[in-house]
């Protein structure tokens, strides 16, 4: 399923008003195409919900979990150290709009907020939402590779003076967590590998 369609079928049991739908799936669609976005942009999310689309029946509300999906970088500047709590703000402002209830709005602005700093939750379906984030971390070393490539062409305004301490810093972060994947699926199927790509770019910097 495309990224468009599986927004509207989202949408589509909260509000009957295709304009409003079309509306937002535009302005979510323009924000990740933003120039400057060469990691996070419409694959991240399609990679996203094809390591999410494997644990679906483990995640106990599948529809908070996509919202969730699509707005959690919906906000991306490489020189803000905000885009989590300002990405969280526009999903509480659109879901609002569609008729979300308080809670449900309130649930899935957590989940986005927990993509900021990656620690465990107590909620187990924040757990899939940030090892399907950070999934790309455990893949074969090629596919690590150029993940680092793109991640340095959108902070391509730092010298690597600037961006080398950054960047080692955020991933010994990574390493000192005492897992980097919180549900034992993802944690099972990347941990090893995420170290190791880890402990290989940290060299390589």
């Amino acid at each position: 399923m495309d990224l468009k369609n599986r927004f509207e079928q989202l949408c589509l049991p909260f509000s009957a008003d295709n304009i409003l739908i079309s509306t937002l799936w535009k302005e979510i669609e323009k924000k990740y195409s933003e120039k400057g976005r060469h990691y996070h942009n419409l694959l991240h999310l399609e990679n996203m919900f094809q390591e999410l689309e494997l644990v679906r029946d483990k995640i106990s509300d599948f529809t908070e979990v996509s919202f969730s999906v699509f707005y959690h970088d919906v906000i991306y500047d490489a020189t803000s150290k905000s885009n989590e709590e300002k990405s969280a703000l526009t999903a509480e402002t659109r879901l609002s709009e569609l008729g979300f209830s308080k809670e449900k709005i309130s649930k899935i602005s957590t989940q986005i907020l927990a993509t900021k700093s990656h620690q465990k939750s107590e909620d187990g379906d924040t757990n899939y939402l940030l090892d399907a984030d950070l999934s790309v971390l455990g893949k074969d070393f090629d596919t690590y590779l150029n993940y680092t490539k793109m991640i340095r062409k959108e902070y391509s305004i730092y010298p690597d003076l600037l961006y080398k301490p950054g960047r080692k810093k955020v991933l010994k972060h990574f390493l000192e967590l005492d897992n980097i994947f919180k549900s034992e699926y993802f944690k099972e199927k990347y941990e090893t590998q995420a170290k190791e790509n880890i402990a290989r770019e940290i060299k390589l910097l």
